[in-house]
């Protein structure tokens, strides 16, 4: 229940930890101290491990029996090149598939997420964390469409959007993902199928070369990414 205790602490512990992880505030590849933890909340061990637990179902803690937790590392370089080439499989079609489908096509939900994106961004103290919200909820939007529970799971199991985006600095405005996130959007309102696939290949293509430059160009990986990277 919202009123439990126990369950407010979970949720507060939860949220507190995920920001640091994906602000790099808690570095990757690091030591968990549940201790230190329970200390800094002022709880007892029980919700912070329950909190380390669901954190472990997103992918951004690995508990190892005998030596405790860590944050997960961030993506190398191979590792994101073959999360893309899964998700050029997938996603492309799953926008053809939405495009095609009229009673279940999801551009109203879309332009809401786009337009919630664009109203709040100016006014909010973290864009990184409002974009990453956006974003995985567009293209959940898109996938959810396809009436495909297999290719839906398999998507949602790589947790794409939390690890991709800790790879980014913390200062970027997301404005070439809403310029592409309006084009499949266009393209699944117009029912278009054949627009709707290119927009999301192109989207795709284009966000791994902007997340690819923290490789190519150098970029200190950790916890001191350099403000002046513009990767998005």
């Amino acid at each position: 229940m919202a009123d439990d205790p126990r369950a407010v602490a979970v949720l507060d512990v939860y949220g507190t930890l995920r920001t640091k992880i994906l602000d790099l505030q808690l570095p990757p590849d690091e030591r968990v101290n549940i201790d230190a933890i329970a200390r800094e909340f002022g709880v007892s061990q029980t919700p912070i491990r329950e909190a380390l637990s669901q954190l472990e179902g997103d992918n951004l803690i690995i508990r190892t029996p005998g030596k405790g937790y860590r944050t997960t590392p961030l993506l190398g370089k191979a590792e994101l090149a073959e999360l893309f080439e899964f998700r050029l499989l997938v996603e492309p079609w799953a926008a053809r598939a939405a495009a095609v489908n009229r009673l279940r096509n999801p551009s109203s939900a879309l332009r809401s997420s786009l337009a919630d994106f664009i109203d709040n961004a100016e006014s909010s103290p973290s864009v990184r964390h409002l974009l990453v919200a956006h974003d995985t909820k567009f293209h959940d939007s898109i996938i959810s469409a396809g009436s495909n529970d297999f290719a839906l799971r398999a998507y949602r199991a790589t947790h794409c959007h939390l690890h991709l985006f800790r790879l980014h600095p913390a200062d970027y405005q997301g404005k070439q993902t809403v310029g592409e996130h309006r084009a499949i959007a266009d393209a699944v309102a117009a029912c278009d199928p054949d627009a709707a696939e290119k927009a999301m290949h192109d989207h795709l293509i284009g966000a791994y070369h902007r997340f690819a430059e923290v490789f190519s160009e150098g970029v200190v990986r950790g916890p001191r990414i350099p403000p002046a990277a513009r990767l998005f």
